[in-house]
């Protein structure tokens, strides 16, 4: 057994000490300023993973979770933090990314725009049903954790949820959760193929856009207009925006607006005929939308002057890297959901000739360590 001290929150989300040798501890559900006593579970030559066997004296910034399945679900793992610590991990962890992951110098008015609340909040979710059973999965497991409420979601899909439960549905698949405009929700099973339901429509800075299921879109119902703004903002205005990974259009629409033309590209089939829909639906004719995958589509993407990208987790692929620098956009929007892969990009298109403007996070996941960022960045007149 150990005694130790946390220092901070690692970007996976578990607090850091140090055994009395100097061995870095992480240490998952603990507060920075908890003093514990821990058991390792796993050692490595620089590093251990522990347990809390005892809180010795507990964080100040310490609060009591309100899921009844915390700890065992593996969704939320941040309900203990109080909300301004984990606003601050969030810009400690996204600025760390990027001064270690990408070697740039972090921007001196790097924040995090905090979500208008941290509970009842997220409008998507995707939950797992086997045997009567429903929930999410449990911490480090794929067995199923069994819930009917979950305080993250709307209240309306917080309801969906429940009823959904008292289904009990015997077949093993994934469920797609979603609340739109309205109070409308849609319940779907992820079976391939996918049913052929009704589109679901959101509002996005007071424009309407609507999506099939199955279909990305942004899961903090009270941070898209937020978001949405601050993408639009960073573009500008001008004749040609090349937007990337576009989805069903989040970011489409409200680019429209600010530019003579918009070449939309997005390489899944459901995402692009929603986005035709979309298009269609807001009476915009300066929409270009190209199925296929962007980096097969760059290099006959010059010449814009804002480029936007939303990449999945992984970040933009190689040749992607490559072909945006080639591109040179006036000015590039990168909104990323990943700090280490955002940093790692960053610093290639720096090489590439594209300088970082600013970074400003996003927390679309309160109660969480994940945190949305948006990067933008001008190409180098050199």
């Amino acid at each position: 057994m150990h005694e130790l001290s946390i220092e901070g929150l690692a970007a996976g989300g578990d607090g850091v000490g140090h055994t009395a040798d100097g061995r870095v501890v992480f240490v998952p559900f603990s507060a920075p300023g908890d003093r514990l006593s821990v058991r390792l579970v796993e050692e490595r030559k620089r590093y251990a993973r522990g347990v809390i066997e005892r809180i010795l004296e507990p964080s100040p910034f310490r609060v009591q979770p309100v899921c009844g399945v915390y700890g065992t679900c593996g969704g939320c793992t941040w309900q203990h933090l109080d909300y301004e610590t984990q606003l601050r991990a969030k810009a400690e962890i996204l600025g760390d990314a990027l001064e270690r992951v990408g070697g740039l110098r972090v921007p001196d008015d790097l924040r995090v725009v905090p979500s208008p609340a941290p509970y009842g909040w997220r409008s998507r979710t995707r939950v797992l049903a086997k045997g009567g059973v429903v929930g999410y999965r449990k911490r480090r497991s794929h067995a199923v954790c069994a819930t009917s409420r979950c305080p993250v979601l709307v209240p309306e899909l917080d309801e969906a949820l429940a009823q959904l439960a008292r289904r009990r549905p015997q077949a093993a698949e994934e469920w797609e959760l979603v609340a739109g405009a309205d109070g409308a929700t849609r319940t779907t099973p992820l079976r391939s193929p996918l049913p052929e339901e009704p589109r679901l429509t959101v509002s996005v800075c007071g424009q309407r856009m609507s999506f099939s299921p199955g279909v990305f879109v942004q899961g903090n119902a009270l941070l898209l207009d937020a978001l949405a703004r601050a993408v639009h903002e960073a573009a500008g205005s001008g004749h040609l925006a090349v937007e990337l990974f576009c989805g069903a259009g989040f970011f489409t629409l409200g680019l429209a607006r600010g530019f003579e033309r918009v070449v939309a590209v997005e390489s899944e089939g459901r995402a692009v005929a929603d986005l035709h829909a979309n298009v269609l639906n807001a009476g915009l004719r300066n929409v270009e939308i190209r199925g296929g995958r962007a980096e097969r589509l760059l290099a006959v993407l010059g010449g814009a002057d804002a480029m936007v990208v939303d990449p999945p987790r992984t970040g933009l692929p190689p040749e992607c890297i490559q072909g945006v620098a080639e591109a040179r956009p006036r000015r590039l929007v990168y909104v990323s959901c990943d700090p280490a892969t955002l940093a790692r990009d960053l610093a290639r298109l720096a090489e590439g000739g594209l300088a970082l403007e600013s970074v400003t996070g996003f927390d679309l996941f309160p109660q969480t360590p994940h945190v949305e960022a948006v990067a933008s960045l001008v190409s180098d007149p050199a």
